[in-house]
């Protein structure tokens, strides 16, 4: 777990390629392009977020960069993470990918690129991790990693030998979804783990053991879900296009949940996939 009683909006964690990023990002996973994500990457800028979280398959990274642009905070100052999606996986197509990427954010280059999901298949998952090898060679990506990797497809991948290792593995995780085989391993050979949709959806916020948990902390269920992801270390992503959410979602860094909450929590793991599972794909 990470050093809790540290931890501010400001905390990065180190990746095994020396660059730092930022604990806590905004999602903006459907939110609406145009002038709704401008806002709400606006809004989280404001309050302090420095890790936006968007991917080409959302149709909203030139809302990112225009507001990113827009800011006047250094672009060196703001972590941007985009994704190949699975039609665009394949050698050429990943690069031809993260060239309309680039340009869509308005940047000369993505902080962390990573490959969506495994669902492509072997040869398509290798030619485009290959492919995000060379990105980072020409200058044009600082990291790279996966989303949506199970153990079998991180094995498969490492076995490859890349010059490159992945530096995350981007997977939903909240206390109903542990996800321990995967967290342990990325543990083990030095990959962060980056959380998204760590507040269910929406779906489990009513849960009477988390509501009871938050009361004692006088949190919101929503910031108690943040700050478990953020005491395990995991890069944590919650989405949000309201403007008091996203402050309130940054707010968790004036308590900490103790050992005995956490342990309540992460007895919780009952499977639940709110979205898709490609981690089990071949």
């Amino acid at each position: 777990m990470a050093d809790s009683a540290k931890l501010t909006l400001s905390s990065t964690t180190t990746l095994n390629d020396g660059c730092k990023i930022p604990l806590l990002g905004l999602g903006v996973y459907q939110a609406p392009k145009g002038v709704t994500t401008q806002n709400a990457v606006t809004w989280a800028l404001e309050a302090g977020y420095r890790h936006i979280d968007t991917a080409a398959l959302y149709e909203n990274e030139a809302d990112v960069g225009a507001a990113v642009n827009k800011s006047g905070i250094p672009r060196e100052e703001i972590w941007i993470t985009t994704k190949i999606w699975n039609s665009d996986q394949g050698y050429e197509k990943t690069l031809q990918a993260a060239e309309r990427s680039i340009e869509k954010l308005q940047s000369e280059y993505i902080d962390l690129l990573i490959l969506h999901s495994p669902l492509p298949g072997p040869q398509l998952r290798k030619e485009s991790y290959d492919a995000l090898q060379k990105l980072v060679r020409l200058g044009k990506v600082r990291s790279i990693g996966v989303s949506n990797y199970g153990v079998q497809h991180l094995k498969e991948l490492l076995e490859q030998k890349p010059e490159i290792k992945p530096a995350v593995n981007q997977v939903e995780i909240h206390p109903w979804l542990a996800r321990n085989d995967i967290t342990t391993f990325c543990a083990q050979n030095d990959i962060v783990v980056e959380a998204y949709s760590p507040l269910t959806k929406g779906k489990k916020l009513n849960d009477p053991t988390l509501v009871q948990i938050a009361e004692t902390y006088n949190k919101s269920s929503a910031q108690i879900l943040i700050r478990w992801g953020l005491q395990h270390g995991y890069v944590t992503l919650p989405k949000s296009i309201n403007k008091d959410r996203i402050i309130q979602n940054a707010d968790v860094y004036n308590f900490e949940i103790d050992e005995e909450d956490m342990k309540v929590l992460d007895n919780l793991d009952e499977y639940l996939t709110t979205g898709w599972d490609p981690t089990k794909c071949e």
